[in-house]
């Protein structure tokens, strides 16, 4: 929060607030990028995920690495330039840019929902780590969390965050680097642990086990390419040399940080194997099974992890209120000055929102798959076809984002969140996004045609 503040004093200008002056180096870019992509999801999460249903959980972040990939070699840099060339500094700039406000307006409203869904996830496991650590009541650990994120995030932006990232990022590696080997060790070795879940159907399969398993990658990999969070920090790198090396190197890291919490999980699953919440596994396991020292080391890391995604998540909400909606359309003629207030206003709201969210919510995962599925069917048909086909037009774009939203919605009633045919939910709601958007595109190339016919 002190450094925060104190580089808060360097921000006068809104452009340092969205995009961090645009002279983000390789490291700061790689530092910022990982800490807003190892949260509450990749941690306390994915460990849940791993105490439920084993070794199939990698799939949980080793998607989110996947995606990343095509971010720093493809997505990212073309739309650097983009924004570099056009002054763009959110994403809801580029969907106007592309294909008008329509568009831009739909996807704004759509997010700021889910939005807040993934920032109350962060408070949560903030949460269950301070209640692990002191015994509060998890609603005080998501007041604690959601004080200190919007308050230094409200105060310097994305400047900010990338400094504070980088510090954060150190205490997080280093503690789930120390943390596995002990763990392990403190469980009984690997031989005990594989011996106490062995009998459990499908948990030592890699691909499939439980409820987990290869298909994340169609819910999880497409978020992690086009998600405005992390596009908006790609907007802040120097060059594309900064976007390719900050962002792949976050893509190396992701593919094999994410082994490291499904396999605590396991551990704790062999050494506490009926938990009330699945959830609690990887603060207990830090609190109790390892020596004082090395446990607060991994706690701190969790907690670390779970601020530094949080601030991600108050980014993507104030810039989209600030751009999108007060620029945009209440006072399209406002000062850089009064700009920057609205997105300290807009993130402060934000903070208070999701952590009164957070008190009421439950499940991380759950409020996770809510935001990654909205976010891949509403705009990952979108930015694509906007960066690399030029016919495609607001009209592609908004029937893209209908039949996605849709479909996914009627899938995810009419089958209770299982999917169809071995197709989740998330998947129906790609496949429905493309087609919705092939389909507009088909049907106007026909009136052009008739039109032509006619005038002929």
């Amino acid at each position: 929060m002190g450094l925060g503040l104190w580089i808060s004093t360097r921000v006068r200008k809104a452009s340092e607030f969205f995009v961090a002056g645009r002279r983000l180096s390789p490291a700061l870019l790689l530092s910022t990028m990982l800490a807003a992509n190892i949260g509450a999801g990749s941690t306390v999460g994915a460990a849940a995920l791993g105490y439920r249903d084993g070794l199939s959980a990698w799939w949980w972040v080793g998607s989110a690495g996947l995606g990343s990939i095509i971010l720093a070699f493809w997505v990212g840099p073309k739309i650097r330039q983009i924004s570099s060339k056009h002054r763009l500094q959110t994403v809801g700039d580029f969907l106007e840019f592309r294909y008008g406000q329509s568009v831009r307006v739909t996807i704004a409203v759509l997010l700021w929902f889910g939005t807040l869904a993934v920032f109350s996830a962060q408070l949560i496991a903030i949460s269950w780590v301070l209640n692990v650590v002191t015994g509060v009541d998890p609603w005080v650990g998501c007041v604690i969390g959601g004080l200190v994120v919007t308050t230094y995030f409200s105060a310097g932006g994305l400047l900010a965050a990338a400094w504070i990232n980088a510090v954060q990022l150190v205490v997080l590696l280093t503690g789930f680097v120390i943390v596995l080997p002990l763990a392990l060790s403190g469980a009984g070795g690997w031989t005990h642990v594989v011996d106490s879940t062995r009998a459990l159907e499908g948990y030592w399969n890699f691909w499939h086990g439980g409820q987990s398993g290869w298909f994340y990658l169609a819910m999880l990999g497409p978020a992690f390419i086009i998600s405005p969070g992390l596009l908006q920090k790609v907007y802040g790198a120097r060059d594309d040399r900064a976007v390719r090396i900050g962002v792949g190197v976050n893509a190396l890291v992701l593919l094999a940080f994410a082994m490291g919490p499904p396999l605590l999980g396991m551990i704790a699953r062999s050494i506490h194997p009926e938990l009330p919440d699945h959830d609690l596994a990887l603060p207990i396991l830090l609190m109790d099974t390892l020596p004082p020292v090395v446990g607060a080391l991994g706690l701190a890391a969790l907690f670390s992890a779970e601020v530094s995604s949080s601030d991600a998540i108050l980014f993507m909400l104030a810039t989209s209120l600030s751009r999108d909606l007060y620029q945009r359309f209440i006072d399209p003629t406002a000062p850089d000055a009064q700009v920057l207030r609205v997105a300290r206003g807009a993130s402060i709201a934000g903070g208070l929102l999701g952590t009164l969210l957070a008190v009421i919510s439950g499940s991380i995962i759950d409020a996770l798959s809510v935001f990654y599925t909205l976010l891949s069917v509403s705009l990952f048909v979108p930015v694509l076809a906007g960066l690399y086909l030029r016919r495609v037009t607001s009209a592609e774009a908004l029937g893209a984002i209908a039949a996605g939203v849709l479909m996914v919605g009627v899938a995810e009633v009419g089958t209770a969140g299982q999917g169809l045919a071995g197709f989740t939910p998330a998947m129906i709601g790609l496949c429905a996004a493309a087609a919705g958007g092939i389909t507009i595109a088909v049907v106007r190339q026909m009136l052009i045609v008739r039109r032509k016919s006619e005038a002929a």
